[in-house]
This record gives C-alpha cells, sequence and structure tokens, in this order.
C-alpha cells in the first residue's frame, strides 16, 4: 500500500506550507548574477557568469559583460558566492534517523513507531536535504516501511510538501537470515526491514513487485552480518546467490530500471558483480580483481565514508573490532578504486546517522583518501547525475538543464568544507531558500 502525506498533515508539520510552494510560471524568468560558477563539469570554476533561468529550465549561462538580461527577469545576485549545480545525495535513508541504541536502536522503529509517525520524520528529513542543497536524492530503502517512499515523492511531486527530486528503491531485497529484525524467539514471527527472497522466482517476484509498485532502482543485500575472524580478516557474510541475484538484474535491465547491491567484501561482492550491479553500495574492501571487474563492467562505486566513523563499539570488543576494522579497510578501498578509474557517486548513508548531522560531513572524507575537491563536487553533480540516467538534465548548470541550483559563501575548491554552508537553494526554478535577501 503506498503511504501518502495528507496536505493537512505535512503543513502542520512544515514551516513553509504547501501554499508557499507554488510552480514557476512557464514564462517567470530569473537572472542568477555569479561570482564564481562550479558548473559540474568544466575542470575550473568560470567568474562573473549570469545564469537565466525561464520556468524550470536553464536558458543560457554566459560571462557577465556581453549577457543580455530579459526585460521583466527578478534579478538574484549572488556575485559575492560561489554558484553550483544543485546536489546530488546517492545514497540516503528518509525513513531512518540514526536510531540510538539507548532508545531501542534499529528494532524499536519497527516493533513500536506507528508507519504515521515515520512518515512524518521522513517529510522532516526531506525537507532537511533540500535546505542542504541537495535538491536530488537516491533513498535506498524504507527500512520496513513498505512504499512509503513513494508516497513522500509522489507528495513533494505534487507541490504538498518541500523536498528534493526522489530516486526510491522501495523495500530492498534479502535473503532468510540476511537482514534485520534477528535475535528474537525463533517461534515469533517477527517483520523484517526488507524484502526476503529465497531462489531464482522469488527474486524475479520481488523485484516485479517493487517494481509494479513505484521502484525507480532495486536494492539488492548482497553481505549482511560483518566481523573479524581468528586471523585478523575482515569477513561478511554472502547473502544472494548470483543466480538470485541475475533474476532480480535481468527483470530490473528490463524495465528500464538499475541495481544497486549493498556489498562489503569477498564472497558478496564477487557475487554482486558477477551477476551485473550497476553500483556497488559501500564497497569497504575492494580487492584488485573487484576493481579491474568494476572497470570492465562500468560499475559504479557509491562509497559513503563517513558513517563509518561514527559510534564505534567498545574497543576490544568483537563489535568494536569489527567497527574499526572498517575504517581501517575502507579509506585504502577507495583509493585504490580512484586511482584504477573506478566511476564514484557521492553518498553519505544519512539516517544510518542523524538527520540533523550536516551531509556535506562527507566530502572532507573523499578529499583524505585521493579525491580532488572538484572531482568530489563532480561526484555530487554530473557523476551522480549520470549514474541516474540524468546527465545534461541534473547535476549541471547549463542551458537546457533543470534550474536546480545552489550557492555558498565561499570557495569550495579551496576549501570543501564550504560545501556545508550553503545558503542559496533553487529547485526547478524556484527559490526555496535564500538567506541574503
Amino acid at each position: 500500500m503506498r503511504l501518502l502525506i495528507p496536505r493537512a498533515v505535512a503543513c502542520f508539520l512544515l514551516a513553509a506550507p504547501a501554499a508557499a510552494l507554488p510552480a514557476p510560471g512557464a514564462d517567470a524568468v530569473t537572472v542568477i548574477r555569479a561570482g564564481r560558477l562550479i558548473d559540474g563539469k568544466s575542470p575550473a570554476p568560470r567568474r562573473d557568469q549570469v545564469i537565466v533561468v525561464r520556468g524550470n529550465r536553464i536558458e543560457s549561462v554566459g560571462d557577465s559583460n556581453s549577457a543580455r538580461i530579459p526585460e521583466g527577469a527578478a534579478v538574484v545576485d549572488l556575485s559575492g558566492a560561489t554558484v553550483l549545480p544543485g546536489l546530488i545525495d546517492a545514497h540516503t535513508h528518509i525513513f531512518l534517523q540514526g536510531e540510538d541504541p539507548a532508545e531501542g536502536g534499529y528494532d524499536v522503529q519497527i516493533l513500536k513507531y506507528p508507519l504515521a509517525f515515520r512518515a512524518a520524520r521522513a517529510v522532516v528529513a526531506a525537507r532537511r536535504a533540500l535546505e542542504q542543497g541537495f535538491t536530488t536524492i537516491r533513498d535506498v530503502e524504507t527500512e520496513g516501511a513498505g512504499y512509503g517512499d513513494v508516497g513522500i515523492k509522489e507528495a513533494i511531486e505534487g507541490g504538498y510538501i518541500p523536498g528534493p527530486r526522489m530516486f526510491v528503491v522501495t523495500r530492498a531485497i534479502s535473503t532468510t537470515g540476511g537482514y534485520d529484525l534477528e535475535g528474537y524467539a525463533p517461534e515469533i514471527d517477527v517483520p523484517k526491514g526488507a524484502q526476503l527472497i529465497d531462489g531464482p522466482i522469488e527474486a524475479r517476484k520481488a523485484a516485479r513487485q517493487q517494481l509494479e509498485h513505484g521502484a525507480d532502482w532495486l536494492k539488492v543485500y548482497m553481505t549482511h552480518r560483518s566481523w573479524v575472524d581468528a586471523q585478523g580478516n575482515f569477513v561478511a557474510q554472502p547473502t544472494l546467490t548470483v543466480e538470485e541475484l541475475k533474476a532480480i538484474v535481468d527483470e530490473a535491465h528490463g524495465w528500464g530500471k538499475k541495481v544497486a547491491c549493498h556489498a562489503y567484501a569477498g564472497i558478496g561482492l564477487r557475487r554482486a558483480l558477477d551477476g551485473g550491479c550497476d553500483s556497488i553500495e559501500h564497497g569497504l574492501d575492494l580487492d584488485d580483481a573487484a576493481i579491474a571487474q568494476m572497470v570492465k563492467q562500468g560499475t559504479w562505486l557509491c562509497p559513503t565514508m563517513s558513517v563509518y566513523y561514527d559510534h564505534h563499539a567498545p574497543e576490544g570488543t568483537p563489535a568494536g573490532q569489527r567497527d574499526r576494522k572498517r575504517v581501517a579497510l575502507h579509506g585504502p578501498s577507495l583509493r585504490r578504486a580512484l586511482k584504477a578509474g573506478v566511476k564514484i557517486a557521492f553518498g553519505t548513508d544519512v539516517g544510518g546517522f542523524s538527520w540533523s548531522d550536516p551531509m556535506a560531513r562527507e566530502f572532507p572524507r573523499l578529499i583524505e583518501f585521493g579525491m580532488s575537491p572538484m572531482a568530489a563536487i563532480q561526484s555530487a553533480t554530473s557523476g551522480a547525475a549520470e549514474m541516474l540516467g540524468m546527465s545534461g538534465r541534473l547535476g549541471i548548470v547549463a542551458p537546457g538543464a533543470w534550474a536546480d541550483i545552489v550557492a555558498v559563501p565561499g570557495d569550495p575548491v579551496a576549501d570543501v568544507k564550504e560545501l556545508g554552508r550553503v545558503f542559496f537553494v533553487m529547485k526547478d526554478g524556484k527559490v526555496f531558500r535564500n538567506e541574503r535577501r
């Protein structure tokens, strides 16, 4: 069942009511004066640019000394700032809130919180993403909230609530023994955070069900638990077989959709690549063979670095050893992937940490492990747009693209932390936020 947010509830929850969010008229013209423009594709910023937006599209981009300002246009002066394409976070969870273990952790949201409560929190999370300049997200499963992401997406598209463009995966897919909730008495039938399948027939049916109910992507958990073995090696439990994954990939590709695979390392990661997945999520320990296969197949990597630095279990415990091993492996794994030319899409795994924390904290981690500031920015603009099949429409400031535009005070190429200081947000040609009016 699709979970929709009534207009009255949305207006109560949000500071800006639905009535304040009309779509711009087809002929409405806005001119943005950009002191510095990072267009999402060029290797360096351009100075003193003028961007003409007509309706929800970018009409032209040019030098300020030669640009023509259409008569009657609304002018936004960002001449003292850096203007960029709207940012893209390709790995979010609006139905997660970085659940506090002291308050029940992951389990409490499924066992205690009603779907309406979780939907209300998801509405706030969606707004939070847009406020930070992320005008597009790929939300990679609802964690037990069914097709609630489809409902939130529909509410945003219908103008009921503010939020980013959403690409949704709905329920995600794993196997028996391959997802929470776990650890309860075997005679109790507890709900699970993902749709569980066993065998290629069930796998294909689950894919069809999710696609029928609105999935833009499918997500598959190819690994589940992880630990450090007696020899100090990092081990990740594999879930689906190659045959099960191939059924899902075949079905998704037949619908013109793609498949994201949560995969940490080892057998499950190899199965993900052999099964033809389109993106690897996390990829904590990519060996040389996996990296070579990703390059050959054109598989994207969405590394989600910063989330693994939070909330480590006590040092010396098995969980604490696992948490620290993840961090030790992840950075070098990303370095190897970058050196080999693996395509990188920016993703934070926000929801795995609190939505009150800044999403832009991911950028410094990417740079720490080998990306240039411009490459990191492009992973969250034109790169992520390419992975989503939206090249030329999202992730760039160029004629014909959708008018998703953000601005920061300083130069993020010199200091990438500027990306955490977004003060101007335009989505679809409409100014959502401008703190320098």
